[in-house]
C-alpha cells in the first residue's frame, strides 16, 4: 500500500519530522501512534526507535533502509522479538529547494503473523495520505 503528494517544504525539513520519532504521533494518520522519547533520532541502518502506540503496548522500530533526507524504513516489533515482517517506509524527493515529492509505503507482504493480517489489511491507502496530510501541514507551517 502507497501514498504519495508534493510539500511545499524542503525535504531535510520533512525528512526531519520523521526521523524524529517523537514527531511522529503529530503526523500519523492511522492515529496509533501515542509517544516516543526526544532522544531517538534516526541515524544510520541498525538504529531502533521505541514508540508507545495509542493502546499502551510498546514496539522497538528496527531501522532497515537510510539515506539522510531521502530515505527512511524500519520494521516495528515487540521488544525483545523478531519484527513480524511488515514495513514501513517513506522516500522524499526534491523537485525544487522548497518542494518535495513524498511517498509512503505499508508493506505486509512478508508479515508472518496470522494474528496482525487483519489490522494491516485495515491500513488502507486513505490512512497513509491523512499521514502524508497531516505531515505537510506540520512541514508547510514551518
Amino acid at each position: 500500500m502507497s501514498a504519495s503528494r508534493e510539500i511545499a517544504a524542503p525535504a531535510a525539513a520533512i525528512f526531519e519530522l520523521i526521523a524524529d520519532p517523537s514527531q511522529q504521533p503529530r503526523w500519523d494518520g492511522n492515529d496509533n501512534l501515542s509517544d516516543a522519547s526526544t532522544e531517538q533520532r534516526v541515524h544510520a541502518v541498525g538504529d531502533v526507535f521505541v514508540m508507545t502506540l495509542t493502546s499502551g503496548n510498546v514496539r522497538e522500530n528496527h531501522v532497515v533502509e537510510f539515506v539522510e533526507g531521502h530515505r527512511i524504513a524500519w520494521r516495528p516489533s515487540e521488544p525483545g522479538k523478531p519484527a513480524p515482517g511488515h514495513l514501513w517506509r517513506w522516500v522524499l524527493e526534491p523537485i525544487e529547494a522548497t518542494l518535495t515529492r513524498v511517498t509512503h509505503t505499508y508493506d505486509w507482504t512478508q508479515l508472518q503473523d496470522e494474528t496482525r493480517l487483519a489490522r494491516a489489511r485495515a491500513t488502507t491507502e486513505d490512512k497513509l495520505q491523512a499521514s502524508l496530510d497531516r505531515l505537510a501541514a506540520l512541514a508547510e507551517q514551518s
